[in-house]
């Protein structure tokens, strides 16, 4: 067993107090290697904004658990390297087992994500009312979901939509003590949100309902990549195929980070802006075969990505 405060990390609980008392809401991106990672770290170290490291159960089958335990330990010792020990979660993004959970948080974990938005209300219930108990054991936090997003994100797959129900979230945070709700009110996972001639919205109606039955309690929102089309026209431009991308407009990001809400998960836009940079470089250089050479770049650009998002879109800057 490992705590997480051995590794120098914090769970989520003042982090969420204190975005929801300023208005803003935490950035939690997900991450699988190296490069990630120091560009997460340097674009909020350099917004001296706090952060959540994600990580999916895809993400720790490719990256292995126990690099995964010290990649987030060597994250906090780079952000006090780049002069500001920002604070910083490691989270595992959508747990869909007691047993994976419980392993993430033996393993340093300092808040997970248990995922029972499949199952029956009453199955849902009781499957995060267990990871909660044995989590708030070792201070760790719990993230619960109801509603279902559509969308495709490694292991997590669905076809349609259900809308959060807010008169469930009164009974549902009550009954299972979970310290976040994931909520579902038209994000979606993946970089092909919505068809052309769809006007992607989000259901600021159903989150202002679900506010009034759990005041002042965190909300959090998944599939919240914006797909930038520039970015998406690059990836084009230099070979990809990415027809018909759209995401979730900033701005309507930029409302609900206001609100509540004060997790807001962004993983398809990372991924869209390191894809663009390293065509770039096949493209214009196609001698060329250092990793570093393509990966460098993939990195930087995702860098300015990520500092554009926390000062633009979830105001986390100068919150650290």
């Amino acid at each position: 067993m490992i705590s997480y405060k051995e590794l120098g990390l914090v769970n989520s609980r003042d982090l969420f107090a204190k975005a929801m008392q300023g208005g803003y809401a935490i950035p939690a991106y997900n991450f699988n290697n190296m490069e990630q990672l120091q560009a997460i770290i340097a674009a909020c170290v350099e917004t001296k904004s706090p952060v959540i490291l994600q990580v999916s159960s895809g993400a720790r089958k490719y990256a292995n658990q126990t690099l995964l335990r010290y990649m987030a330990q060597g994250a906090v010792e780079y952000a006090k390297e780049l002069g500001y020990p920002i604070p910083i979660v490691l989270h595992l993004d959508h747990g869909d087992s007691f047993e994976l959970c419980k392993n993430c948080i033996e393993f340093g974990f300092s808040s997970v994500m248990i995922d029972g938005s499949h199952l029956p209300y009453e199955e849902n219930i009781a499957l995060t009312r267990r990871v909660v108990d044995y989590a708030h054991q070792y201070d760790v936090t719990v993230e619960g979901e109801l509603g279902v997003l559509a969308g495709v994100e490694d292991d997590v797959n669905a076809e349609h939509h259900t809308y959060t129900q807010p008169e469930e979230v009164e009974d549902f945070v009550k009954r299972t003590g979970v310290d976040s709700l994931a909520i579902s009110i038209g994000t979606s996972h993946g970089a092909f949100k919505f068809k052309p001639g769809q006007k992607p919205e989000i259901r600021l109606d159903i989150l202002k309902e679900i506010e009034k039955r759990i005041p002042g309690f965190p909300i959090v929102l998944h599939g919240s990549s914006s797909v930038p089309q520039d970015i998406v026209a690059e990836i084009n431009r230099y070979g990809g195929k990415m027809k018909d991308s759209i995401g979730i407009p900033e701005e309507q990001l930029r409302k609900a980070a206001g609100s509540a809400v004060c997790k807001i998960n962004i993983d398809s836009d990372g991924r869209l802006a390191m894809t663009a940079a390293i065509r770039k470089v096949f493209v214009e250089k196609p001698e060329e075969f250092d990793p570093r050479k393509y990966l460098g770049p993939a990195r930087d650009k995702l860098k300015e990505l990520y500092k554009h998002k926390n000062i633009n879109v979830l105001g986390s800057d100068n919150k650290a």
